[in-house]
């Protein structure tokens, strides 16, 4: 099976509401408490949500597919970056997530690869990502796409302050 790549546009919010909300949901909900993680996924997938940041033009959404049925999606999104970012024009990796099925397929690289040919396409020089540290998988395939650790920061999981690692890399 091949994977598709294709731009995600405004009709795609509730679609990205769902696998977002399933995908985050597959890699951290044995870890977090239930209360949290409600907290979380109703705030940042909820449709009104989906479609802000469908809209902002800092904002690019990067879909997979397999067959035509989406699999996981990137999203990236240029702004100031945290401290210890160093490299020039800097873009950031907000999400790349890929369901629980389809970890394993090579779809995680095909979108990996996609962030990398996107952000240069678009004219920037750094991607950076925030990958909390006790998510030793996404690490690991990160470290495996030259992604080094440059600080951290705080993510909120409703009331709990996680501790996340910033890495970054040329592209």
């Amino acid at each position: 099976m091949s994977t598709n790549i294709r731009q995600g546009t405004l009709a795609d919010a509730g679609l990205l509401s769902e696998l977002g909300t399933r995908t985050f949901s597959e890699t951290f909900a044995v870890d977090n408490t239930p209360e949290n993680m409600s907290a979380y996924l109703a705030d940042s997938f909820n449709l009104r949500q989906q479609t802000a940041e469908l809209s902002d033009p800092d904002s690019c959404f990067r879909i997979a597919e397999l067959d035509g049925v989406a699999v996981g999606y990137s999203m990236l999104r240029s702004g100031d970056p945290p401290e210890g970012v160093t490299g020039d024009r800097p873009i950031e990796i907000v999400r790349l997530y890929v369901s629980r099925e389809s970890i394993g397929t090579g779809v995680g690289a095909v979108l990996m690869e996609d962030c990398i040919n996107e952000s240069a396409r678009l004219g920037f020089q750094t991607l950076w990502l925030g990958v909390w540290e006790h998510n030793y998988r996404a690490q690991a395939f990160y470290r495996k796409w030259n992604f080094l650790e440059v600080g951290t920061h705080i993510f909120h999981l409703g009331d709990d302050a996680q501790r996340d690692l910033i890495m970054q890399r040329t592209v």
